[in-house]
């Protein structure tokens, strides 16, 4: 491999910035722009050592700086490392990396160090997606979830998992095809419960994906409802600020207006829209139609009505739209006499809150009762936890995969039907670690990540 080189803080002013060199020829890069006052060369320091200089680009001095050198196999990425740690300034970090370029590296690609970390076996696929998670926390819970999978948690599990169906696997194949040696006939039924087990296993992981998403990446959330209920009103008093424009106007919000904060662990990825209604104005109806189309690809769906009124067909055409989706009926103007009719709102929407956007009463009601529904009040960021729609689509493929052949055991068709599910569902295992994932597959993971990472 060619030893590249990035920029490894963020490309902005501050008080440090660091160039990160990683391969093979590293610290001999490193030694032809770096100089340092002891008079030592890199070359001749051991690994975790650090020593001061200067940065050169050719005779050029460019800045004094820190090197810190890492020698293979025991560094990030498994290779030779240098870290060269300079003044953050942006003119700065750009002349030396430019430096390290002109000695001989290459610039890396997005993700490129954490990919050689994951082909030197530094660490499996799962731990590898993890790093952007630790990068992207935003809380507390965000970020325990995403140290977890980091230290292996997911990637332990899966292994567990794949390694008892590799067992069954093998019993199989040494059944079937040395049918003239004494070996003793499978036991169909351990075979059946070991499955079962890894049904089991699969299941829980899945049934845990979407609460976990709601935590570490977040929820598409739609605020709507007919006009002037207190949809723009709700927006501000989720953001803690005036995101939206409120007035006594129907039709005022045209455009979807998106912001997106943090309500208890949850993180919501807001969308206020315009009120749902028929209308004669253009630009009014190009906006209800956008609020139709995010109620329809929304995670969670914040349906608000006025608290101080009788419901109108409006209302009941509206809630007729919202039956059988993930959405919570918001009561707004609960300060006030309240006149709608609750009990027909709860037949289309059973989760249902009484709020004043106007008092800020009530909010707690419904951080409470989004954390309910989207299960995350009580989610143990602890335990393994599928971090990606890559993951949870290979963990699914595997559980039907096992589906399958807990079937066909229960058929009594061949054992090599049986086989071939349990290998399908192998295969998708050891794809979601990286333990047979193909290029294709690898290069896509590390697609989605920072320069320098």
């Amino acid at each position: 491999m060619s030893t590249i080189a990035a920029i490894a803080t963020p490309l902005a002013a501050g008080g440090l910035g660091v160039i990160r060199i990683s391969g093979e020829d590293a610290i001999n890069i490193a030694d032809k722009i770096f100089r340092p006052y002891s008079g030592k060369s890199l070359k001749e320091m051991k690994g975790y050592t650090a020593a001061y200089g200067d940065v050169f680009d050719g005779e050029t001095k460019i800045d004094d700086a820190v090197a810190l050198v890492f020698r293979a196999p025991k560094s990030y990425t498994g290779e030779n490392v240098v870290e060269i740690s300079c003044h953050g300034g942006v003119y700065v970090l750009t002349r030396a990396l430019r430096a390290a370029l002109n000695a001989g590296a290459e610039p890396a690609e997005p993700g490129e160090f954490t990919k050689r970390a994951f082909l030197n076996g530094k660490m499996d696929l799962t731990a590898a997606e993890a790093v952007m998670s630790v990068i992207s926390a935003h809380g507390e819970q965000a970020l325990s979830a995403a140290r977890t999978a980091l230290e292996g948690a997911l990637g332990r599990k899966i292994n567990e998992i794949a390694d008892s169906l590799i067992k069954i696997s093998a019993g199989f194949a040494v059944w079937t095809d040395y049918p003239e040696e004494d070996i003793p006939e499978l036991d169909f039924d351990a075979v059946k419960g070991s499955l079962e087990e890894a049904k089991e296993a699969l299941s829980e992981l899945l049934s845990t994906f979407e609460a976990g998403q709601a935590i570490t990446e977040g929820v598409r959330t739609v605020i709507c409802g007919v006009p002037n209920v207190g949809k723009s009103s709700l927006m501000n008093l989720l953001c803690g600020m005036e995101r939206s424009i409120v007035t006594d106007i129907p039709g005022t919000t045209r455009d979807v207006v998106e912001e997106t904060v943090k309500i208890g662990n949850v993180l919501l990825r807001l969308a206020d829209t315009a009120g749902v209604r028929d209308t004669e104005d253009t630009v009014e109806n190009i906006g209800v139609r956008l609020a139709v189309k995010r109620m329809r690809d929304a995670g969670l769906i914040l349906a608000v009505f006025d608290g101080s009124r009788e419901l109108k067909d409006e209302d009941r055409e509206f809630l007729k739209a919202l039956e059988g989706k993930r959405a919570i009926a918001v009561i707004n103007k609960a300060d006030l006499e309240i006149k709608t009719d609750i009990e027909e709102i709860k037949k289309s929407i059973p989760e249902l809150v009484m709020l004043s956007c106007k008092t800020g009463k009530g909010l707690d009601n419904l951080r409470e009762t989004i954390e309910k529904l989207l299960g995350t009040e009580n989610f143990d960021t602890t335990a393994p936890m599928l971090a990606n729609e890559r993951q949870r689509s290979c963990c699914q493929r595997a559980l039907d995969a096992i589906a399958d052949a807990l079937e066909a055991l229960e058929m009594g068709v061949t054992s090599d039907a049986v086989n071939v599910c349990i290998d399908s569902a192998i295969n998708s295992l050891l794809v979601l670690t990286g333990r047979k994932a193909s290029e294709a597959v690898v290069d896509e993971v590390f697609r989605s990540f920072c320069v320098g990472k």
